[in-house]
C-alpha cells in the first residue's frame, strides 16, 4: 500500500502555527483585561474605605484638614475609577478583535483540515480501486492458466 502524502501539508502546518499564535495573543489580552478589572475592583474597595473613613472623621471630631484630605482622596479615587472603566472598555474592544482574529484563523485551519480529509478519502478510494484491479488481474491470470 502506498503512503499518503498531502500536497498542502506545509500550509496546514502554517495555519496551525498561526492559530497557536492567535490563541496566545487572545490569552494575553484576556489576562490584561482581568488585571484591569481587578485594579478597578481594588479602587472600588478603596473608595468604600475612604467613604467609611469620611463618616468616621465627621462623627468623631471636626478636623477640617482631615475632612478636606478625605474629600480630595475620594475625588481622586473617583477619577481613577472612571479611567479604569475606560481602560476596561478599551481592553474589552481589543479582546473582541483578538477573538475575531482567532475565529478567522480557526476557520482557515479547519478548511485546510477538510481539504486534507477529502484528499485522504480520495487516496483511499484510489488505493481500493488499484487493489481491486490487481485482484481482478490475478484472478484472470489464474483462471486463464486453468483453462489451457
Amino acid at each position: 500500500m502506498a503512503r499518503f502524502k498531502f500536497r498542502m501539508q506545509n500550509i496546514l502546518n502554517l495555519k496551525e502555527k498561526l492559530e497557536t499564535q492567535a490563541e496566545m495573543r487572545f490569552a494575553q489580552q484576556k489576562q490584561v483585561l482581568d488585571e484591569a478589572v481587578k485594579y478597578r475592583e481594588t479602587l472600588l474597595r478603596r473608595k468604600k474605605e475612604l467613604e467609611e473613613e469620611g463618616r468616621r472623621i465627621r462623627s468623631d471630631t471636626l478636623d477640617l484638614l482631615e475632612i478636606q484630605n478625605n474629600d480630595l482622596s475620594r475625588r481622586l479615587c473617583d477619577e481613577d475609577i472612571i479611567r479604569a472603566g475606560e481602560r476596561i472598555k478599551r481592553e474589552e474592544h481589543v479582546l473582541e478583535l483578538r477573538r475575531q482574529e482567532l475565529e478567522k484563523v480557526m476557520k482557515e485551519r479547519k478548511a485546510q483540515e477538510k481539504l486534507r480529509e477529502r484528499a485522504f478519502q480520495k487516496f483511499l478510494q484510489e488505493e481500493a480501486a488499484a487493489e481491486s484491479k490487481q485482484i481482478d488481474e490475478l484472478t484472470s491470470y489464474q483462471y486463464g492458466q486453468k483453462v489451457q
